[in-house]
């Protein structure tokens, strides 16, 4: 019953990480039904640039800097490879130039930080807590904590901030925000911003607990947009539903069974959702009106 128990704080740290990941893969798809397939190369490049940054700075000060940086990324990510396509509604064009600006990104990761992994100091103790004979890592408490804290933060954006207001406008009908004035290419810019930010957040949080490579977010990202996928695109409560049950799936099955089979049946229950609810477990489905 221990292990049963640490399995479960230990797939729900990690589930997190998939769900802040995949609520950047909301954020785009909201307000431009486009996805960032170089989702996991922005984790990548933040834990990475945060590495490099808090040799300097220190964890805490790191943080703004990078998701400053996360910013930049995902602007540049919409400017090169989205906006062209969003214009001539190409989706075979932002899908490949996404997935073409990710592997540019890890290209540009391994010759400036090499392709082994590196160690990212831990901003608190390594020592574990225990509670009832459940180890915690104090990492894995912030990691929950951090990626709870910045989806409430954008939620409360979204509903308070006249930015955020246009943000849902463009959300629920593109073409008629523009017709209210809003500059919806601004606000689709602001979105892959924002999604790449999330990114780069979750990088430096998850970096500490494994290691920092410029591989680490291959597996991540894709694991993100499962998330998404089983979760639904269109609400933010199923990312967060579908990133713990997908985390605590998978430790339970390293646990149980073998840590070979760990990615199969987050596979399957992702096949199932598809099959049975393509929307996702909490998604709506989009009438076309034609």
């Amino acid at each position: 019953m221990q292990n049963f128990f640490q399995a479960l704080v230990s797939g729900a740290a990690v589930g997190m990480i998939y769900a802040v990941i995949a609520f950047g893969y909301q954020l785009t798809f909201a307000t431009s039904k486009t996805l960032n397939f170089g989702q996991g190369e922005a984790l990548m490049l933040g834990g990475l640039v945060g590495l490099t940054v808090s040799s300097y700075t220190g964890y805490w000060i790191m943080l703004p800097i990078v998701m400053a940086f996360g910013l930049l990324q995902g602007s540049v990510v919409e400017l090169l490879g989205v906006r062209q396509a969003i214009k001539i509604k190409s989706e075979a064009g932002w899908i490949m130039a996404t997935i073409a600006l990710g592997i540019i990104f890890l290209n540009l990761a391994e010759n400036i930080w090499g392709r082994d992994d590196l160690k990212f100091p831990s901003p608190l103790s390594e020592q574990p807590l225990s509670f009832k004979g459940v180890n915690i890592l104090p990492m894995e408490v912030l990691v929950v904590i951090g990626a709870v804290l910045l989806m409430i933060a954008v939620e409360v954006f979204n509903r308070k901030s006249i930015y955020g207001k246009a943000v849902v406008a463009t959300s629920n009908d593109r073409d008629a925000a523009g017709l209210m004035g809003i500059n919806t290419s601004a606000i689709i810019t602001f979105s892959y911003a924002l999604s790449s930010m999330a990114a780069a957040f979750a990088g430096v949080l998850v970096a500490p607990v494994t290691l920092t490579g410029a591989t680490m977010g291959s597996a991540l990202g894709l694991k993100a947009f499962a998330v998404a996928i089983i979760g639904g695109l269109s609400s933010g409560m199923g990312v967060i539903v579908g990133g713990l049950l997908l985390g605590v799936i998978e430790t339970m099955t390293g646990l149980y069974f073998s840590t070979g089979y760990k990615d199969v049946p987050g596979l399957i229950l992702l096949l199932l959702v598809l099959s049975f609810k393509p929307s996702g477990l909490f998604g709506k489905s989009t009438i076309k009106k034609v």
